[in-house]
């Protein structure tokens, strides 16, 4: 088990399914409270908080969650005032949501670059400025953790907002990592690369697809969403308390230049 998680109480951004959902189940196996927020249907969220008291580690631990649409940032508001309404306080923010788009960059829409943006970034900046107003007022050593990827640092053609939107990101976590360490607050990103999630499904189903990706990757596997949500329940426990201002690159090594596996270039 890792160190200072038990007993604390968590918010997930975009935990219904996916990584999210997977990060909120590491937590409640590690005795947390969480409390999940989502733009999904009822049914999904109820099924959702169902399977994750289900592997809860403590009966007091509460699950609890709140469906809204995380691009409206009054709708950020009322999430996280819920979140503190159920859980008493907030530790942990898992800024987990997010949404692509793809378009060749000439022709992007520019509704749908906002829209991406609004979603990845700019809600992500709202969450976190009220977490750190929580965390402040209450003298909370706070952490967050983003969920960033491995396009914060490799371009995406075709996909520029989502590569725009982790660039950002990047900066964001160092930003605020470096203007509140002083205060005990910690803010990293994990940069995942290639996972099998829904946002995936359009090469994760498809057997052809999914071997040219892994292809790609030097471990020669998509990951789980559950190799990531270890990578998050890390960075928030004691274990990692003197790491602040980092993205932890969580994807197989893509970023480390695959392309020269072979010996191309000399």
């Amino acid at each position: 088990m890792l160190k200072g998680i038990e007993s604390k109480n968590v918010l997930v951004t975009g935990a219904a399914q996916g990584i999210g959902f997977a990060v909120a189940k590491r937590f409640a196996e590690e005795g947390a409270s969480v409390f999940i927020v989502d733009r999904v249907e009822t049914a999904q969220m109820a099924a959702a908080l169902e399977k994750i008291r289900s592997v809860a580690k403590s009966r007091k631990a509460l699950i609890a969650g709140h469906r809204a649409d995380i691009s409206d940032e009054v709708a950020v508001g009322e999430a996280f005032k819920a979140a503190v309404a159920a859980l008493g306080q907030i530790d942990i923010l898992i800024n987990n949501a997010g949404i692509n788009r793809g378009y060749p960059s000439d022709q992007f829409p520019v509704e749908e670059f906002d829209q991406v943006l609004n979603v990845n970034l700019r809600a992500v900046f709202v969450f976190s400025q009220l977490a750190i107003r929580h965390f402040l007022e209450r003298k909370i050593p706070g952490v967050i953790v983003n969920n960033s990827s491995n396009h914060e640092s490799q371009p995406k053609p075709g996909f520029i907002a989502y590569s725009v939107s982790k660039g950002g990101l990047g900066n964001l976590t160092k930003t605020l990592a470096l203007e509140f360490a002083d205060r005990g607050i910690r803010i990293n990103s994990v940069a995942p690369g290639a996972v099998v999630t829904p946002l995936n499904k359009s090469w994760t189903d498809d057997p052809q697809k999914r071997a040219n990706v892994e292809s790609h990757i030097p471990l020669g596997k998509a990951a789980t969403a559950e190799e990531i949500a270890g990578v998050f329940a890390f960075l928030a426990s004691d274990d990692a308390v003197y790491i602040t201002g980092q993205t932890i690159y969580a994807d197989g090594g893509l970023t480390l230049s695959a392309d020269y596996r072979k010996n191309w270039a000399s």
